[in-house]
């Protein structure tokens, strides 16, 4: 396969005695140091002299990334045509309708997590009517993390009690931790929702019979809740991708491009994050802000990330995987611009922060890594409702809302069946969209769901 005409590699789809199925190879002589141009794009620079026909990879082949890029504005996107759609969701009293009726348990301290976890597994006698599921989130932290951290543990678990697919939200915490209830309470006030109750296991006699009698009037009242037409308008998709091989550009991300354009078309709202990987595709992003303000924002999150790497003392380009480059991905530009093919072609209509709620109708860039659980799990804590996860290799982790995943190749998606929920290798749009919509219509369960999972974007010290 070849991508653009300006390049001078193609895909091997299927493989061959030298070249492994999706990797690159030379589409001409390609001398030492000339530019290895994939996508139209260059993704890095050969270090010896390739012949044509021979494999382009890691033993050839090096990063073209410099730490010190700069970066200019050209507006470049499309504005989706508008089609309405509807699915059936969970109305809230306020914002965007939920597609799943869940309860959450959620720790403020590791030191709690027995609790949550015990008082999950007895309160599924309750689980009756339309409630799908009752899950305990736990983590390990919420204690002895200062300044940033701690404040980032505590906005990451309020904006999870905040996601729409939850009905009800029980916050338990030790009594002596850092990030309390009180913080808690605090930061939840301006929301005004009243689905959420809270308790300290030290103030109370019986921390699992006084949860019981919590849940136990939280089922009941979530047992009655029934899905109604709700506008796609209030639908919003996290776009992440992990274990990434060399038909994810190809494949899955440009296939769930065409799905975000779908979605923003009807009026509804997307969420983009991985901030890593998009290093060496930054400027194809910068040039999709809606406006000067927008990019401005984008730009310094791009370079506040790579000084972070600077500061650990870590280049900008320490990706991709061994996976990755097992699968026929060489450099972090090459992963990049197939990593950002998941944005589509709608405009960039806002820049979010660390648990940061979405506030914009269209595509939205999220400031987190490319870690796969603590993505999708900040995507999840903007409010997406839904996370389409595409992946070469295949996981079977799910964060705390249904993660889909969507195989990049036909022998990921036939030999992991219990794991991927779609294969993408058909580029079939209509199937797509055809099982995300049953997704949120609650008519099917992605194979993950049985998993919730969360992780956060931890920077600083632990005492």
């Amino acid at each position: 396969m070849i991508i653009n005409v300006k390049d001078n590699v193609g895909v091997c789809l299927d493989g061959s005695e030298t070249v492994p199925a999706g990797h690159k190879y030379a589409l001409r002589t390609i001398g030492t140091g000339e530019h290895i141009i994939k996508f139209g794009e260059i993704i890095g620079r050969a270090t010896r002299d390739i012949t044509k026909g021979e494999w382009v990879h890691t033993h050839n082949v090096k990063s073209h990334l410099d730490e010190s890029m700069e970066y200019r504005y050209s507006f470049h996107a499309k504005i989706p045509a508008t089609e309405k759609h509807i699915f059936l969701g969970y109305k809230r009293k306020h914002g965007r309708a939920g597609i799943r009726n869940e309860i959450y348990i959620i720790p403020t301290v590791g030191c709690v997590n027995n609790v949550c976890i015990r008082l999950a597994k007895e309160a599924q006698k309750y689980v009756q009517g339309s409630i799908d599921g009752i899950y305990a989130l736990t983590h390990q932290f919420g204690c002895s993390q200062l300044g940033e951290d701690n404040e980032n543990i505590k906005k990451l678990l309020c904006s999870i009690a905040l996601n729409p697919n939850a009905s009800y939200v029980l916050f338990i915490g030790l009594g002596c931790e850092n990030n309390g209830l009180d913080g808690i309470k605090e930061y939840l006030a301006p929301y005004g929702r009243d689905h959420i109750a809270y308790f300290n296991c030290q103030d109370v006699e019986e921390e699992h019979a006084y949860g019981l009698d919590i849940l136990r009037d939280f089922a009941k009242k979530a047992s009655t809740l029934c899905r109604e037409e709700v506008d796609f308008s209030e639908l919003c998709l996290g776009l992440k991708c992990g274990g990434s091989d060399g038909y994810s550009g190809l494949t899955a991300n440009p296939l769930v491009g065409r799905i975000s354009d779908k979605i923003i078309g009807a009026g509804g709202s997307a969420i983009l994050t991985e901030v890593p990987e998009m290093f060496g595709a930054e400027q194809i992003l910068m040039n999709k802000c809606k406006n000067k303000q927008i990019f401005e924002k984008y730009k310094q999150m791009i370079i506040d990330f790579k000084n972070y790497y600077i500061r650990q003392g870590f280049p900008v380009y320490e990706n991709p995987s061994p996976g990755n480059k097992k699968g026929g991905i060489s450099t972090l530009e090459e992963k990049s611009l197939g990593c950002i093919e998941k944005a589509g072609t709608s405009a960039i209509v806002d820049v979010l922060n660390y648990g940061e709620q979405i506030k914009e109708k269209g595509i939205s860039v999220l400031n987190a890594p490319g870690n796969d659980l603590i993505a999708a799990t900040a995507l999840a804590a903007s409010g997406a409702q839904l996370v389409l996860f595409t992946t070469g290799r295949g996981t079977p982790f799910s964060t705390f809302v249904p993660t889909m995943k969507i195989g990049t190749n036909n022998n990921i998606s036939a030999y992991k069946t219990n794991w991927i929920d779609f294969n993408a290798y058909g580029m079939d749009e209509e199937g797509l969209f055809a099982l995300i919509l049953k997704t949120i219509n609650g008519e099917y369960v992605c194979k993950s769901e049985d998993v919730r999972e969360i992780a956060f974007y931890k920077t600083g010290v632990t005492l």
